[in-house]
């Protein structure tokens, strides 16, 4: 007996194999690094926000154009009687060189937004991954308790088939295997939930089935707190994105300074058709203007975009802070959540099965009545949940503290 429900669980729990509800043909081998590569390529909000990166691009070109020239032609009943003319402004100082130099800098801030929905598609993608493989190891264990119940009800057939125990006891175990069986299909379609969840990520049919493999019962990697804390501090994705930030308004800065140098406007043209004694058929003219920084020198807006970096300077020793506690708290946990598998694996998994198997012995042996045997059954099945529990907390656990890095961990 003991050696058969080890067989069983070790099915159930090592192998992990995915039933056929799920399943639509031959399911190809999935593993957590390939799932991550697959959506990076095909994930649809990954693409859209790839997308912007020709936006920015766009956006320098859009900096470094050059002003137009102005043409004007007149006519006039006073002489001259026609003219032409050609107005150029023409940008004094560095502020073509400042504006491509901001351009670039948004620029970076959009891959700064990519680089950071990267890492909350991989996030996701860790969780429905381990979602899926939860959703199978459960079905598995609830499988395995249908046949405990199924087995439970024979032993009391045979027993009131003898004549050592009433009816009462084999309607008990006929609802205790209904019962079972019910919550194998709510299992199952669970699981189909989940499939889908995954393979929305990974923008493939709903159906699209894979083989995991025994990725639940598989640890995340042992990792040094101190080397996480350091790692945070250059990868963490707020932090990334305030520093880009305060570049974006050093180079704001810079270019509202650079504005404050008036425009050169240079006009050139020709008059026509001027009659008289000292008139002319064709003359030609021109002037210069030349905007006067009297009044408004950007004042206001360069004390603005100061203010800006003061406060960016803040809300970044801020997020570092953040950043590091983060990490910290989430280490923390996912070390209590590897002690907590631990403890299920070693200790509460095989006293509980070794309770169940003396509990059904006993029944066998008319030593015991049936709710002595189904509070056992329940009892397994329940620190088996748990540890499906407690192996889901601890991926979801190295979920949250890589995303707390801002970098791979694994």
């Amino acid at each position: 007996m003991k050696l058969l429900y080890s067989v069983i669980f070790a099915t159930s729990f090592a192998a992990l194999v995915p039933h056929a509800s799920c399943a639509q043909g031959t399911p190809q081998r999935l593993t957590l690094a390939s799932a991550l590569d697959l959506a990076s390529r095909q994930n649809l909000d990954l693409a859209a926000a790839r997308a912007q990166r020709a936006v920015a691009l766009a956006g320098v070109r859009v900096a470094g154009e050059r002003p137009n020239p102005t043409a004007s032609f007149g006519t006039l009943r006073d002489t001259p009687h026609e003219s032409l003319f050609f107005d150029q402004p023409v940008e004094i100082g560095p502020k073509r060189k400042d504006r491509i130099e901001l351009a670039r800098q948004e620029g970076t801030l959009t891959e700064t937004d990519i680089s950071a929905l990267e890492r909350q598609v991989r996030h996701s993608v860790r969780d429905a991954y381990f979602a899926l493989a939860h959703a199978r190891a459960t079905t598995a264990q609830r499988s395995d308790a249908l046949k405990l119940a199924e087995r439970l009800h024979e032993i009391a057939q045979a027993r009131f088939n003898a004549g050592d125990i009433p009816q009462l006891e084999v309607t008990q175990a006929e609802l205790e295997a209904a019962r079972a069986r019910a919550d194998v299909e709510v299992a199952r379609q669970e699981e189909k939930v989940a499939l889908s969840d995954l393979n929305a990520l990974l923008n493939k049919p709903a159906a699209t089935p894979w083989d995991l493999g025994d990725a639940l019962v598989t640890l995340p990697p042992p990792l040094a707190l101190d080397d996480l804390l350091s790692r945070a501090g250059a990868s963490n994705a707020e932090i990334a994105r305030i520093h880009q930030e305060e570049k974006v308004q050093e180079s704001q800065t810079a270019l509202l300074k650079a504005e404050r140098i008036p425009n050169l406007g240079l006009e050139f043209g020709t008059d026509f058709n001027s009659p008289g004694r000292d008139g002319f058929r064709v003359g030609p003219r021109g002037q210069v203007s030349m905007e006067l920084p009297i009044f408004r020198r950007n004042q206001g807006e360069i004390a603005q975009s100061e203010a800006n970096q003061i406060a960016l300077g803040g809300l970044l020793t801020a997020a570092r802070r953040a950043a590091d506690a983060r990490a910290e708290s989430a280490y923390v946990d996912l070390e209590a959540r590897r002690t907590q598998v631990q403890l299920y694996r070693d200790t509460l998994l095989p006293a509980s099965r070794q309770l169940e198997e003396m509990a059904e012995e006993s029944y066998r042996a008319g030593k015991a009545n049936i709710l002595t045997v189904l509070g056992a059954q329940h009892d397994v099945q329940q620190v088996e949940r748990d540890y499906l529990g407690s192996l889901l907390a601890v991926q979801s656990a190295f979920a949250q503290l890589e995303e707390a890095v801002g970098a791979p961990l694994d």
